[in-house]
């Protein structure tokens, strides 16, 4: 019997694999799990024509984020820090304050995707910030005291 699986099952395939399976295993185990469905000409269609349309939103959204990641790495963040008796800044950079800056600057970026080492001299620094789907922009910031 053909499947359409539905969600990953160990040992036989991932979502969305269309399976040849003993018809036991499909109606006792794969079905009223709601693993699987019958792989009818319809369900193939209706599947594809599914999949077409989450592959064609996720290359948007891809596309979206590689948008914002150029506008990104084009837009120099200065920040102002207070300076102590010996030119070090008093405290250090973190996370929320470069995501704060960003937010001023139009940008909806959170601060758990800035990722950085600690900043605690002035200075020029490239901070990496994380996107979904695995991409990274490399953001030029300015660390000036005051």
């Amino acid at each position: 019997m053909k499947v359409i699986l539905l969600s990953d099952v160990k040992g036989l395939g991932k979502a969305g694999d269309i399976k040849e399976v003993k018809d036991g295993y499909a109606r006792n185990f794969l079905l009223p799990r709601k693993l699987a469905v019958l792989a009818t000409p319809e369900a193939i269609k209706e599947f594809e024509a599914k999949k077409a349309e989450e592959e064609a939103k996720l290359k948007a959204e891809i596309d979206k984020i590689n948008a914002i990641k150029e506008k990104l790495e084009s837009t120099k963040v200065i920040i102002k820090h207070r300076l102590g008796a010996n030119g070090q800044l008093i405290g250090a950079v973190t996370n929320k304050e470069i995501a704060e800056k960003l937010k001023e600057l139009g940008f909806e970026i959170e601060k758990k995707q800035v990722e950085h080492t600690s900043i605690k001299a002035p200075g020029e620094y490239e901070v990496d910030i994380k996107f979904p789907h695995g991409i990274h922009a490399k953001l030029p910031v300015v660390v000036e005291g005051e």
